[in-house]
């Protein structure tokens, strides 16, 4: 058996080297201005994602959802720790604090606009996440806990990935929604909302790893 794989593998390499692999004709095609045109953002990498392989991202938020129930599960039968490591030093915590507040503004811009330029909604929840982060490390664990309580974050993060699905479901049955004007901030349909929904989700599942990981080990 170990000689069939070692012919199979020879075989496939002189398959490689030795016959010419056929390449498309694409002196006419513009891909990118064709996937602008298809989609109706000017971001064609947003395109791709939520238009072109929506499917793929559809388990990608699928799988770091999974991320998030895997790591409370892991650790539901752990000890919480009584001691948390932050910053203490007024230098660090309004360095930390300040880019906190750079951080969610660069998430809001991202979730909203990142359908026209570049970035988009997983880019804007990890800047969301870096500034939940930020504060985590700087503010007292039970406030963090109690605002992640006091507004419900873990059902709307739950909610955040099913609308999506549902969206992105729609969308891969061929019902699509008008794209407006190209370059416009409701251009594209379906995308900016899928966009932000990814952001949402994205930002609000990191804090509750980040939670996690503060209430069971002490750290980030």
């Amino acid at each position: 058996m170990k000689w069939l794989y070692i012919i199979a593998v020879v075989a496939l390499y002189l398959k490689f080297l030795l016959m010419p692999h056929p390449a498309a004709d694409l002196s006419d095609i513009s891909i990118v201005e064709t996937i602008v045109r298809d989609s109706g953002v000017p971001n064609a990498v947003s395109g791709i994602i939520f238009r072109n392989r929506l499917y793929d991202t559809i388990f990608e938020v699928v799988v770091f959802t999974l991320a998030i129930a895997g790591a409370t599960f892991l650790m539901a039968d752990e000890k919480p720790t009584h001691k948390v490591h932050q910053f203490t030093d007024k230098p660090s915590i309004v360095l930390a604090r300040l880019g906190a507040t750079i951080a969610a503004l660069v998430s809001f811009e991202l979730a909203i606009r990142g359908h026209l330029s570049p970035g988009g909604g997983f880019a804007a929840g990890v800047a969301g996440g870096t500034a939940i982060g930020l504060v985590a490390i700087t503010s007292k664990p039970e406030l963090m806990q109690d605002v992640y309580r006091h507004w419900n974050v873990a059902s709307l993060e739950k909610f955040s990935v099913l609308l999506f699905i549902f969206l992105a479901a729609i969308t891969l049955v061929g019902l699509e929604v008008p794209k407006g004007e190209l370059g416009t901030l409701l251009s594209g349909g379906i995308i900016p909302v899928v966009n932000l929904l990814v952001a949402v989700k994205v930002a609000l599942g990191s804090w509750a790893i980040i939670l996690v990981f503060i209430r069971y080990r002490g750290i980030l």
